[in-house]
């Protein structure tokens, strides 16, 4: 389904810039890059946080109902990766509430929430998800701050405004080690079974967070999907060998990547050699576009018919308005004369294509790693389109391409097809990808606990192109809301809650008080700090 124009028009009337001051510190990126490597292994990762590691509570509230308690602890990035973290968001601050009185002091369900972009302090998230979960199902909440939004939020950043394409990333590695920290806490104090949740950005911290716990843990991750790299980027579709249907760059954006000043990127990116020689080599694209182009060819058929129809109702419109138009010889002379030659064996590919099916699995790529070439056994290649049919088609994406591709005005263009300015568009989706796709994470413990809700029309975050999250976890059930991101966001707060309540009754059923084997940390807080202190010495 075409993404939601509600989404776009939501997002135009933003003015919050992403990424104004860069790429970040080249010794950071690649401190980074390194570490994550370590917190994508539940092994490696979950032995970063020691058991005993110190929670202070600075706030105690008791209402009628209900305690609200809140906390605060350094993050433990900072104890690894010294220096990365600003030193406003180094404090992770928290929000506890509870009920009163359980219903049974055996179960005593606690639910971590992350925050989506824009989500500052507690309120929001307070109000619309924690009190409905603890009157509805007497389910506790813990809603955690993210680096660099409220409390944590440096005091030269405006708004939600991240000031480096770095900073997206240190924040998901604090949110990582954090929800250790307090998913150990809870332990401590007796509360369990365990969950983690968000909306949008912090649908994905949640499901990244929930892949380090090594027992089972329930995740409702909303509004997200397997990797960032198509919030930000394109996903691009597709130039198929001599086929050549001329779709070079069809692509799949999300309206997030219009608030990014690329051309400030590619300079940056192009100015400093670290980024182009040596962290470039540190990160590798997951989805790449050979795996689009496989998905699209094993459509290709059904595709070709839809594009056959597409291609007979424009030609309908045409003919309407050269009948009404007085500028109809000039669009037939430029447009309508290659529509007229050879018309019965053009794009179609009628005579060739009839009764055939193209073999995905004899893909292979050339020497310029640009042109996909298709091995298709017997099709006569000589019948196969030539230099009209790519004038042909290039004409017919003004009528099929969205207009917002099309439009010459529009200061952000991420479409483009020079090498050196989509080299750093790469860089970003491979940035992307590596710290943030599902892939290079550990599998939860148990994925029949996971119950993800996407939006089918949502334009912030696309799916097409990108590793669906029933494949990378096995066992999970993912859901589909009919609607965009923003009117799912808006309207169906209460089906978000109700799944949230659906896999803590999974949990209770199948676990019980039983919260399965555990990996063992044998470092104390003390050692950590010991650590830190080599490191900064």
């Amino acid at each position: 389904m075409p993404p939601s124009k509600l989404d776009s028009l939501y997002r135009r009337m933003l003015i919050t810039r992403f990424f104004e001051k860069g790429w970040g510190k080249p010794e950071n990126l690649r401190k980074v890059f390194q570490f994550r490597k370590i917190i994508s292994s539940r092994e490696s990762c979950f032995k970063l946080v020691p058991r005993d590691y110190p929670v202070e509570i600075t706030k105690k509230e008791i209402s009628a109902e209900s305690t609200l308690i809140e906390g605060q602890f350094l993050t433990p990035l900072e104890l690894h990766l010294p220096g990365v973290v600003p030193k406003a968001s180094q404090q992770a601050h928290f929000q506890l509430l509870i009920p009163n009185k359980w219903k049974s002091e055996k179960h005593k369900p606690v639910c971590i929430h992350l925050a989506g972009t824009g989500d500052h302090f507690f309120w929001r998230r307070r109000n619309f998800v924690a009190k409905p979960l603890l009157k509805s199902a007497n389910i506790g909440s813990i809603i955690l701050e993210n680096p660099f939004y409220g409390l944590r939020k440096p005091n030269d950043q405006t708004r939600s405004n991240l000031h480096n394409v770095s900073d997206i990333f240190v924040m998901g590695g604090c949110l990582i080690l954090e929800c250790l920290v307090l998913l150990h806490w809870c332990e401590r104090n007796g509360f369990g079974p365990l969950g983690v949740t968000g909306l949008s950005m912090g649908g994905h911290m949640a499901s990244l967070a929930a892949t380090n716990w090594p027992k089972p843990l329930v995740l409702v991750p909303c509004l997200s999907w397997s990797t960032a790299s198509a919030v930000f980027t394109t996903v691009s579709l597709i130039k198929i060998g001599n086929l050549l249907l001329k779709i070079n760059y069809y692509f799949f954006k999300g309206v997030m990547s219009q608030s990014i000043n690329w051309d400030m990127l590619e300079t940056q990116y192009f100015s400093d050699g670290q980024y182009r020689e040596r962290l470039s080599k540190m990160v590798t694209v997951i989805d790449d576009a050979f795996s689009a182009g496989q998905s699209f060819i094993k459509n290709f058929n059904q595709s070709l018919h839809e594009l056959k129809e597409d291609i007979s109702d424009t030609r309908k419109i045409q003919e309407d308005e050269r009948s009404t138009n007085t500028c109809g010889d000039i669009y037939e002379t430029q447009v309508g004369s290659s529509y007229s030659q050879d018309s019965d064996s053009s794009i179609f590919l009628t005579k060739s294509l009839k009764n055939s099916k193209l073999d995905s699995d004899n893909l292979t790529i050339d020497n310029s790693n640009q042109d996909l070439s298709q091995k298709v056994d017997g099709i006569d290649r000589d019948a196969l389109p030539k230099e009209s049919t790519k004038s042909t088609l290039t004409n017919l994406m003004k009528f099929i391409l969205p207009l917002s591709a099309q439009d010459k005005s529009d200061k952000i263009d991420i479409t483009k097809t020079n090498w050196w300015e989509r080299e750093a568009l790469q860089f970003m989706r491979g940035m992307m990808d590596e710290c943030t796709h599902l892939k290079n994470f550990s599998v939860p413990f148990d994925t029949s606990l996971i119950i993800a809700v996407c939006a089918k029309d949502d334009a912030y975050v696309p799916r097409e192109g990108c590793s669906s999250l029933e494949d990378i976890w096995p066992g999970a059930e993912v859901r589909y809301l009919d609607a965009g991101h923003v009117s799912a966001y808006v309207l169906h707060q209460k089906l978000f809650r109700s799944c949230i309540i659906e896999a803590f009754d999974r949990a209770k059923k199948v676990y019980g008080k039983d919260t399965g084997e555990d990996l063992k940390c044998d470092t104390t807080y003390q050692q950590l700090l010991q650590k830190y202190d080599k490191n900064i010495s």
